[in-house]
């Protein structure tokens, strides 16, 4: 269904190799500009990782670590 209200305003992260042979970049790509029309597009965040592939690497998790840093809150 729609997204309202709250949901509206949530943080997306999201991550994208630009070497990756099961999810082309283009998809990645395609696939935000979605997500910006369905929320706060100023709350989406795209990063793309040169020569990562359909994997990870430690540019992304520091990525992904400042995120939850972030917007989540520490954890006791």
């Amino acid at each position: 269904g729609p997204i309202t209200g709250v949901n509206k305003e949530i943080a997306v992260l999201q991550c994208h190799g630009d070497c990756d042979p099961l999810v082309p970049l283009m998809f990645g790509a395609l696939t935000v500009e979605k997500l910006k029309s369905m929320i706060n597009p100023a709350n989406v965040t795209f990063r793309t990782y040169s020569g990562m592939m359909h994997s990870s690497c430690i540019e992304e998790m520091m990525d992904i670590k400042q995120f939850i840093d972030k917007h989540l809150p520490p954890v006791d």
